[in-house]
């Protein structure tokens, strides 16, 4: 069986570049394209070590489909992502997208873009984050309330993280499937320090987002009621926590013929 040819799109991220190195160290899988305009002309095997020897970074998209890759990762930034993946969509190639960002009109016209091809885009691809959400869902109809805590690097332009923003969707949905309403309105009266409290979404649930030198991806999750607290928390101490997640979607995303959000229903159970 042939290996599956890969691109990548962000080789020169820290995810991006955690993705090439298990895609190179990977025997069902061949990289034969990795974009990043700032390394764009070096030789890989620099940054990546011996197996990407020989592999020059492209400047962009277009260079890569002309390799004629049967899936291509992407973590890069929205902006650039989403005209990047436009293009992928008409060439017909799938995607597994790891870029947040998003906005509904740009998920919107990527829902009608990749009907027929396959693509998976996913706030967090870590398997244990996405155990947390479904923790997190199961205990959402047994508490009074909730608050959100997410702490990432201080290098992400965007707050809060979108695994926060899909926990806090769980939430309301599981709470609503239990036939509860939203969680009590926040009492404080007395600002001292404007947004102390977090940001509010949707049946008052707050998200706390911090940004620290030295973080990774860490999202926590505090339930009350009276006389107790639950605490429901992943940490990601290394970007490598992601790549399980990524290469499943990898060997399910060309079975797909529309956009799927999230990697949820590729792990199974109920």
């Amino acid at each position: 069986m042939a290996d599956m040819r890969i691109g990548v799109l962000g080789a020169g991220g820290k995810v991006g570049s955690s993705v090439c190195r298990a895609v190179l160290g990977d025997p069902e899988y061949e990289l034969v394209a990795a974009v990043d305009p700032k390394l764009s002309g070096i030789d890989l095997g620099q940054m990546l070590g011996e197996q990407a020897a020989g592999l020059i970074a492209r400047r962009d998209v277009e260079s890569l489909i002309a390799e004629d890759p049967e899936v291509v990762i992407d973590f890069t930034e929205a902006r650039g992502s989403f005209h990047n993946l436009l293009k992928l969509a008409q060439a017909g190639i799938p995607a597994v997208v790891g870029t947040t960002g998003f906005t509904e009109e740009e998920l919107d016209q990527l829902q009608r873009a990749f009907v027929g091809v396959g693509c998976i885009i996913a706030s967090n691809f870590s398997i244990g984050a996405i155990l947390m959400m479904r923790c997190a869902a199961l205990c959402a109809p047994y508490f009074e309330g909730v608050e959100i805590v997410e702490t990432h690097h201080d290098q992400k332009l965007d707050a809060p993280s979108g695994t926060s923003l899909e926990t806090a969707q769980w939430i309301v949905r599981a709470r609503q499937a239990a036939g509860e309403g939203g969680f009590p309105g926040d009492r404080t009266s007395n600002l001292k320090v404007e947004g102390v409290r977090g940001g509010v979404v949707e049946d008052e649930v707050r998200i706390h987002s911090l940004r620290l030198r030295g973080a990774v991806a860490h999202h926590e999750v505090i339930f009350g009621s009276a006389g107790q607290t639950l605490t429901i928390r992943h940490d990601s101490h290394d970007r490598a926590s992601f790549v399980p997640g990524v290469l499943l979607a990898v060997a399910r995303v060309r079975s797909l013929d529309r956009l799927v959000m999230g990697i949820d229903s590729l792990l199974g159970g109920d």
